[in-house]
């Protein structure tokens, strides 16, 4: 009775009430458990957003983790990166955070780590197995104590993060657990905080909580240009993806924002390597290397990202969707409260303002994502025909799906990890070749699609 389609690449999401009754939750925590067991875990966090079915849920995994003799730490409510930070900075065996990230609230799911690295791929497709069929470790007495673990968090970036410049902030929470720190953290920064949508309430009832969809942000740029704010900082809804306005209530997506971080650590640290995904801008990697920078083009998704960033030794990197990691003076996992700290460290220790640092960055002509529609069982193919076509005229870049380099821009065409469909994005240096390219790449996209049936 366990649905395969829940368990996607980075985690498990369905339906809260359908899919993830008791009795699917109990098998799917005596899977995790039995991991856990096997790998001589001991101490494991378990965390929560604000959807209303995330105590049920919440409870259900810890008591059952704790029926194999772990120890459990129950955080209770708190953002995703809260949850994070307590494996990374006390080297817990693991966590699992109950949290269906900026899905609709009917939702929820579980984020799992094994130590302080998410499962994905393969290792989630594992729980499933093991949910269904076992085997399970025998049962031992383990117990679950509760820890408030947010004064601990919120003195850690407060004991890291500074600046002396008077800053006006707008933070659109999104109803999510974001709303829990970063009002109060910024506030204890120095900074003006004018709050939207911080109360936590799991049916997000305002907006849905994607920050890096544009017309989820228009609440945040209203507030902005009302009220004069230097910028705005919009969290999804367990808060690990951040989304950003300037003065003027232009949006900055996730790899132009990206290289204003990437330009103010290469100033600190000449040469570092800045990590981002195949879908970022041909600007974000000719700007890095023009600062003195080592960009490094990687595969999309938030854990193979990180992954790439301690086996590089990167001090950051960051996705178009928002997720920003820093490895330095930070533990490298993605925070979107920490990263706006960063932000407004950055600008209180300048006298430009975001807008005129936006305003730097060489414009050129792009589209967000477009989804096509492509079953699982053809949307790899079709990115090989793609990728084959191209490549006997152009250059190929094949990491993640096909980035095909044209004179005057790029295109991309790649599977997505969750959802039966196929992940576009196109650039180029005026609106005109981005249409012609469009033109040329969506129709042999549509041959590939027919062929591959």
């Amino acid at each position: 009775m366990i649905n395969e389609a829940m368990f996607r690449e980075y985690d498990i999401r369905g339906l809260a009430d359908s899919e993830l009754d008791d009795v699917v939750v109990e098998r799917v925590a005596m899977a995790v458990a039995a991991v856990y067991v096997r790998e001589g875990k001991k101490t494991i966090a378990v965390g929560m957003d604000g959807r209303p079915s995330s105590p049920r849920i919440r409870e259900r995994v810890a008591r059952t983790l704790a029926r194999y003799g772990l120890e459990v730490i129950d955080l209770g409510l708190v953002p995703t990166p809260v949850v994070y930070y307590a494996a990374f900075r006390h080297q817990l065996g693991g966590a699992v955070i109950v949290t269906a990230s900026h899905n609709p609230s009917e939702y929820n799911g579980l984020k799992i780590m094994l130590g302080t690295a998410a499962l994905y791929g393969d290792q989630v497709r594992e729980i499933y197995r093991l949910a269904v069929d076992g085997p399970f470790p025998a049962e031992r007495k383990g117990k679950v104590r509760k820890q408030d673990i947010l004064p601990e968090y919120l003195d850690y970036i407060a004991g890291n993060v500074s600046f002396k410049k008077k800053l006006r902030v707008v933070v659109d929470a999104g109803n999510g657990t974001g709303g829990i720190t970063a009002p109060d953290l910024y506030r204890r920064l120095g900074a003006e905080v004018i709050p939207l949508f911080c109360e936590v309430d799991g049916r997000f009832p305002n907006h849905h909580p994607d920050p890096t969809v544009a017309k989820n942000l228009q609440a945040m740029i209203a507030k902005v240009r009302e009220s004069g704010a230097d910028l705005g900082i919009g969290l999804d809804g367990d808060a690990d993806r951040i989304g950003v306005v300037d003065g003027q209530g232009r949006i900055l997506w996730g790899d132009q924002l990206l290289l204003v971080y990437a330009a103010d650590i290469l100033r600190r640290h000449p040469g570092a390597t800045i990590i981002s995904e195949v879908k970022a801008s041909e600007v974000f990697y000719s700007e890095v290397r023009r600062l003195g920078g080592n960009p490094i083009m990687w595969k999309a998704g938030h854990s193979l990202i990180k992954k790439k960033l301690f086996e590089v030794n990167a001090l950051a990197a960051g996705e178009v969707s928002g997720h920003v990691f820093f490895h330095d003076k930070w533990f490298g996992f993605d925070d979107a409260v920490y990263a706006g700290a960063r932000l407004l460290e950055l600008l209180g220790d300048t006298d430009a303002s975001l807008a005129d640092l936006f305003d730097a960055i060489p414009r050129v002509f792009n589209t967000p994502e477009i989804r096509v529609d492509a079953g699982d069982d053809v949307k790899f193919r079709v990115v090989d025909i793609v990728r084959d076509h191209f490549r006997r005229i152009l250059p190929v870049i094949d990491i993640d799906g096909a980035r095909v380099k044209f004179p005057r821009g790029w295109a991309l065409v790649r599977a997505s990890n969750t959802q039966p469909s196929l992940v576009v994005r196109y650039e180029a240096d005026s609106q005109e070749e981005l249409e012609r390219i469009q033109a040329q790449v969506d129709e042999v996209i549509r041959g590939a699609i027919a062929a591959a049936k």
